[in-house]
């Protein structure tokens, strides 16, 4: 008796304190600090929602140390913390992970894991000029093609679940109470001996559940029924009756094995993982848009300055003609031909300063959680402090290694990997689906009786037994359970096998067309990668090539407009010519200037295709996630930089 005791016991002990997993190796899950404070934490917190911080819309102390006078200062370098640190679309993508958390937590419960979202939101693009000005460009993914590969596979609001339905791996605990008063009619008093039997009955019922990643199902239940009456033919009144029974099942066919039922959680896991490829390849998306913004507004404000330059030789000559005119050296027509001149350079200077206030104001929001609704935002001027830089000569790597490189870093890829790892954890439920159902059931139950002697009279010729051994409270019940006096045995099997198990069948059939699919999906986004990488060394080399073009271009056309203007003052030139000369080397600036920015964003280009944006400009994945950037803000520099004076080579 001391044996069955402990073995029950341990059993209860076990149900109550099982780990909701079921694996032996699985880390423990943190709890959040609502639920494990204090005993009455413990108690109620699973019964209680956990509160989740509100979110925050006051920018990092980096933005405002970077303010002064009126102007924002910033390094290439700040713009990409700031951007880590206040860029509302990696805020955002910063609960994919905690959501993947809660869907991990939901699969060790025994619940169907949720799909994670693998879509990432496009920085924004540069501002662009059209035929009526300066307008802002539109939002272009720089890995759209392949996000849009990856988006499905793991991205939807629930996963189908294929195969055997998994079961509750958290204790449940049942109870029910009851108290009636039942008057029943009888036909007949010979057994109850009288013809309106009244009955008070209460009832409470006890019972714990379990399910285990084995396919096994525990249950423990206590069942109590308290019965007083009129019947004088009992020989108990009241009485009371009670069973203590251990019932349990195990699948032996379909719904057996840890593998089989742990697919929910191990997709659950993959789906943590994913959400972490997609942060990663969001910050990749945002600081290219970032860098990419910094660079054309360089650019922006160099195209500025050309303006600028511009128009003071345009001024500087309309002066000059004007005193020709007066001394009857010069006719009239070449003022008004150099004040046109200066019109048409007024025009393209306010399109090019426009332009650059429309690419700070693109930035700002980027880099800022509220935008340009902060008046000190809105208002400040953005200083750069880094120029574009091209090399004399550039670093050569085999186009292989680059390949290799990105088909090892890019999160596009593992995210595709992962989604045939899903797939194939699918495939086992179905598979396991086409098994007949074969489950043993066995049951152990304790039955108890135990009551008062019945005051009322024993009908004639029959008497009332006042056996000892029943007389007694509950405690005389809790002794029988535990003692064993009255135990019942069974065991048995289930078994339903399907004829034609077409349906089965049907599961197993798309869910491994789906995986064929999702390799030849991996296999197009390998490809697209290659593609990627092959076309980045040929815009860093087109780019280069458009940049020694100008750089030709404008030392040519710098000793053109030398050239005439010598020509002009021994009267061998005419001022029309001095003007097209003029014009020819304000297009080459330009086209200068444009060279420069299309270098910077081609080698922007190259680190994102090849997977080594974030490692190349030292972005620590860590502090995107949290949030908070180490490193400390660019000194900033006692004068705002003159624009550095474009060289004449």
């Amino acid at each position: 008796m001391t044996g069955i005791r402990s073995y029950i016991a341990v059993l209860c002990a076990m149900l109550l304190a099982a780990p909701t997993g079921g694996f032996a190796a699985d880390p423990p899950q943190q709890q959040p600090m609502s639920e494990r404070t204090g005993i009455v934490g413990r108690v109620t917190g699973p019964y209680r929602p956990v509160e989740q911080a509100p979110i925050s819309l006051a920018d990092s102390a980096r933005l405002e140390s970077l303010l002064r006078a009126g102007n924002l200062y910033l390094s290439l370098q700040d713009a990409i913390s700031l951007a880590l640190e206040n860029n509302l679309d990696i805020a955002i993508q910063r609960y994919g992970p905690m959501l993947a958390d809660a869907s991990l937590r939901q699969a060790e419960a025994g619940g169907l894991a949720r799909g994670v979202s693998t879509s990432v939101t496009a920085g924004p693009s540069s501002a662009s000029v059209s035929s009526s000005g300066t307008t802002a460009g539109t939002n272009v993914s720089a890995g759209a093609l392949t996000s849009n590969a990856t988006a499905s596979a793991v991205g939807a609001s629930a996963i189908s679940s294929s195969g055997p339905a998994i079961p509750s791996l958290d204790p449940a605990l049942t109870g029910a109470l009851s108290w009636g008063h039942l008057t029943t009619p009888q036909s007949s008093s010979f057994l109850t001996g009288t013809t309106s039997l009244i009955q008070r009955q209460n009832l409470s019922n006890f019972a714990i559940q379990k399910g285990f990643l084995t396919g096994t199902t525990v249950s423990l239940g206590l069942n109590n029924t308290s019965v007083t009456s009129n019947n004088p033919r009992n020989d108990f009144n009241p009485a009371t009756t009670s069973s203590l029974a251990l019932a349990v099942s195990q699948h032996l066919l379909q719904g057996f094995g840890t593998a089989l039922n742990s697919r929910q959680i191990r997709i659950a896991r993959n789906n943590r993982e994913v959400s972490d490829l997609t942060f990663k390849l969001q910050v990749e998306t945002t600081v290219a848009a970032v860098m990419e913004l910094y660079w054309d507004l360089v650019s922006f404000n160099e195209a500025v300055q050309v303006g600028r330059d511009a128009l003071a030789a345009s001024q500087r000559l309309l002066e000059d003609n004007r005193k020709q005119v007066q001394v009857g050296t010069l006719a009239q027509i070449e003022v008004v031909r150099a004040e046109a001149e200066i019109a048409s350079r007024e025009q393209t200077l306010v399109v090019s300063q426009t332009r650059a206030l429309q690419q700070e104001t693109i930035l700002k929001t980027a880099l800022s959680r509220t935008g340009v609704s902060n008046p000190a935002i809105a208002a400040a001027h953005i200083i750069t402090t880094d120029r574009i830089q091209v090399p004399a000569v550039e670093a050569v790597t085999p186009i292989q290694d680059m390949t290799a490189m990105a088909l090892s870093a890019r999160p596009e890829l593992a995210q595709s990997r992962i989604q045939l790892a899903n797939q194939q954890l699918t495939i086992r439920g179905s598979k396991n689906s086409l098994l007949p159902t074969l489950d043993v059931v066995a049951n152990l139950s304790n039955g108890a009786l135990a009551g008062d002697p019945n005051p009322l009279p024993a009908p004639i010729g029959s008497v009332h037994s006042n056996t000892a051994f029943f007389i007694g409270g509950y405690g005389t019940v809790l002794s029988q359970l535990f003692a064993r006096n009255f135990p019942n045995y069974s065991i048995g099997l289930n078994l339903n096998i399907p004829i034609r198990n077409r349906a089965a069948q049907a599961q197993v059939i798309s869910d491994e067309l789906t995986y064929r699919q999702q390799q030849l999906v991996l296999q197009r986004l390998e490809n697209q990668v290659r593609v990627d990488v092959q076309n980045a060394v040929i815009g860093v080399s087109q780019a280069r090539a458009q940049y020694i073009s100008a750089q030709k271009a404008q030392v040519l056309q710098a000793q053109t407009l030398d050239a005439e203007t010598k020509k002009l003052s021994l009267g061998a030139s005419t001022i029309y010519n001095q003007i097209l000369a003029e014009r020819d080397l304000v297009t080459a600036q330009s086209n200068m200037v444009t060279a420069e920015a299309a270098y910077a964003r081609a080698k922007v280009e190259l680190d994102r295709a090849t997977g080594q944006i974030l490692y190349n400009n030292n972005v620590s994945l860590d502090e995107a996630s949290k949030g908070v950037v180490a490193r400390p803000p660019s000194a900033i520099p006692d004068a705002p930089p003159a624009a550095a004076p474009r060289q004449q080579r």
